[in-house]
């Protein structure tokens, strides 16, 4: 135990040199798979104005924390707000920035399927739970008319790291479903009633693409990008809804708390998608620690800034929601509330 304790250390020593030898323009970052295609794009383009560059590690949202509690990357990112046993791991208060909105969809794997599969939040859960195991059931068929759907078995693919989409589709299903919320309940991890596990987003989708007769949960990007069939699904108002940008962000038209800190499922709003979420990035309020220098800090905020306002005319092509303007307000007074030894670093 002491040797792993040993190996431990010098390995987190290792990581915070090599963080410290990037410069001040260089910000690390670790976390989220589920806006991945959507940073790679607004770290790429922000290098090209500005010249800083940005490692940012697809590791998924418990990862992307147990990095910035560890203080080995500049900032986390999640599509979770952390809870409180991980809020109690951190050594000092941070704070969440919404950074765009996106849709966790159903996705399937039915080749003989020529028209969306229609799903309600019921039909979902037990499908998770194993209860309905193929995919002629009465239930599934009582939904889709006229549809000839196969005698199939059903696989179901989840994520096996911790996940903030995970996150996202628990708290849904908790929602939706009595059954789930009592035997399997919400989180980024969770003990998984039927499936195989993928890593990240990449990882479930490939399960999906590769196993005819396979259902999983994956971000919309990645389903276009993959051509991965997803379907309609039925909101609290009773109206089966696409996943799009529309839907997502009518999903998003809400009012947003001072902290950022929401969830979108199960909305309210008549045409919103249910499984829809925000993707925060979360660094510390405070950002004098470990020798960090201003200069960093101050790179850091100015390109969350960027993100949160010019960065957003890049979420409609890679089919994520722009940040509402009350998200946006938002944000910006999180970025404000962000110093160095107690002063505002953004004025």
């Amino acid at each position: 135990m002491k040797k792993l304790i040993y190996i431990s250390s010098i390995l987190m020593l290792i990581t915070n040199i090599s963080v410290k030898a990037q410069g001040d323009n260089t910000i690390m970052g670790a976390g989220a798979t589920f806006p991945y295609p959507l940073y790679s794009k607004m770290f790429s383009e922000y290098n090209k104005i500005t010249g800083v560059k940005v490692n940012y590690q697809s590791i998924g949202s418990g990862g992307g924390i147990q990095q910035l509690t560890a203080k080995t990357v500049d900032f986390g990112a999640s599509d979770a707000v952390l809870n409180g046993k991980q809020d109690s791991g951190l050594s000092a208060p941070v704070v969440h920035i919404p950074i765009t909105a996106g849709a966790v969809v159903i996705c399937y794997n039915l080749p003989e399927l020529k028209e969306p599969l229609k799903l309600t939040g019921g039909i979902v859960a037990e499908i998770f739970l194993g209860k309905i195991t193929k995919w002629n059931d009465p239930k599934i068929l009582a939904v889709n008319k006229g549809v000839k759907l196969p005698a199939t078995p059903i696989m179901v693919a989840h994520r096996s790291d911790g996940s903030g989409t995970s996150n996202i589709f628990t708290t849904y299903l908790s929602k939706v479903s009595d059954e789930w919320n009592s035997k399997v309940g919400k989180g980024s991890a969770v003990n998984w009633p039927a499936g195989l596990g993928g890593k990240g987003n990449e990882g479930v989708a490939g399960v999906v693409k590769q196993t005819p007769g396979s259902v999983g949960y994956i971000e919309l990007a990645y389903a276009i990008q993959n051509h991965i069939s997803y379907a309609t699904l039925e909101n609290k108002s009773g109206k089966f809804i696409v996943p799009s940008i529309e839907s997502t962000t009518a999903a998003a038209n809400i009012d947003i708390p001072e902290d950022g800190k929401v969830s979108l499922t199960n909305t309210d709003a008549k045409n919103g998608y249910p499984i829809s979420g925000f993707t925060w990035i979360i660094v510390y309020k405070e950002q004098n620690y470990n020798n960090r220098s201003a200069a960093n800090s101050t790179a850091m905020l100015k390109m969350l800034w960027w993100m949160t306002h010019d960065g957003q005319k890049y979420c409609a092509d890679l089919n994520y929601a722009p940040l509402p303007k009350a998200a946006v307000k938002v944000s910006e007074k999180i970025l404000k509330s962000v110093g160095f030894n107690g002063k505002s670093i953004l004025k």
